[in-house]
């Protein structure tokens, strides 16, 4: 656990004294905020090469929109409408009234109603932890609700939520909806499923203004919680939607590499970048994704981690209107299959 903040923290502070070499002076009107957002992110964004982005043509096109009496408003809209061509989750302009934001879930399959799993399969009865909702389910198999990465969850907390579930055949973990939040509490939870020290991804980060100015990787690793603590080592099933984005794309990743671990559902959203935050003369905030991360494999993840081999599912309307949860119920069957092959 102390290699992998050690590791963020480094490529936190080499962004940050990156971020303080001589800096061009821009001024503060719309061509001089408009000329600052560009090449902040044209210095320090992490995904051209593999997103193909032509940042030099797209800053062309979107600075000849430009006016020089124009509003904060129609700037920022600009602005905005730029940064949305490079397809990043984790890259946003924040002013007082508004964040711009890449946000394409929306045009997928929800493939998950909290109304269904608190009615249907938990009947309104299931324990808390913290950031973490829990049941035996009537087929014996556990499930933990997840629903944000930035809820913090100690390890006594999982001590009383895997002690509980102990007992299960097998365990669902279900993080849809989950749209990130820090990544040392994926590492926290990761290591009561593992048994042994596993790689677990890299981390590169930016070394100079070009495209291609990088690190080299820096291989992270989660070790096994301690043997005092309780570990779940029975087979586990991870839900996972395209609402599941950031530090939980990470998790799935991770957890993905697992053998006793089937993901199921739909792709998850992506966002494998590690952001980090330039200031505009105006006061504008640019957030970026500045580092990049890396699966086991050596695998870019911006663009999300698919469902294990044969476990891609969405739900249906009418399967949402009688109450059922189909990412949910493959689950199930995924399990039962495991715990035989057992």
């Amino acid at each position: 656990m102390k290699k992998y903040c050690y590791i963020i923290y480094m490529c936190i502070l080499a962004l940050a004294f990156g971020s303080c070499r001589e800096q061009e002076e821009f001024a503060n009107d719309p061509y001089g905020n408009f000329d600052a957002l560009w090449t902040n992110v044209d210095q320090h964004y992490c995904f051209f090469k593999y997103k193909n982005v032509d940042w030099e043509e797209i800053g062309q096109r979107y600075r000849a929109m430009l006016r020089p009496e124009m509003s904060a408003s129609a700037l920022f809209d600009v602005c905005s409408d730029m940064l949305k061509e490079l397809r990043d989750g984790h890259t946003n302009l924040i002013s007082g009234w508004n964040v711009s934001r890449y946000w394409i879930w929306e045009q997928y399959p929800k493939n998950y109603d909290e109304r269904i799993i608190n009615e249907y399969y938990l009947n309104f009865d299931y324990r808390q932890a913290s950031s973490i909702k829990y049941a035996i389910l009537s087929n014996n198999f556990g499930y933990m609700y997840y629903g944000d990465f930035t809820g913090g969850i100690g390890e006594g907390n999982l001590d009383n939520v895997l002690a509980y579930l102990a007992s299960s055949e097998g365990l669902i973990i279900d993080v849809r909806d989950n749209g990130g939040g820090y990544l040392l509490n994926v590492e926290k939870l990761v290591r009561r499923f593992i048994t042994e020290t596993i790689h677990s991804g890299a981390i590169s980060h930016k070394t100079g203004p070009g495209h291609d100015d990088f690190s080299e990787p820096y291989d992270y690793y989660f070790e096994p919680i301690e043997d005092t603590r309780i570990k779940y080592l029975k087979p586990i099933v991870v839900l996972a939607n395209r609402s599941s984005f950031s530090a939980t794309n990470n998790f799935v990743s991770i957890m993905k590499t697992l053998p006793n671990v089937r993901i199921v559902g739909d792709t998850t959203g992506g966002g494998s970048g590690l952001p980090f935050s330039y200031d505009l003369p105006n006061g504008w905030v640019v957030r970026m994704s500045a580092s990049e991360i890396t699966d086991a494999n050596g695998e870019v993840t911006e663009f999300g981690v698919d469902p294990s081999p044969g476990c891609k599912v969405d739900m249906t309307e009418d399967e949402i209107a009688v109450g059922r949860d189909a990412i949910l119920e493959r689950a199930f069957e995924i399990l039962e299959e495991m715990i035989n092959q057992d």
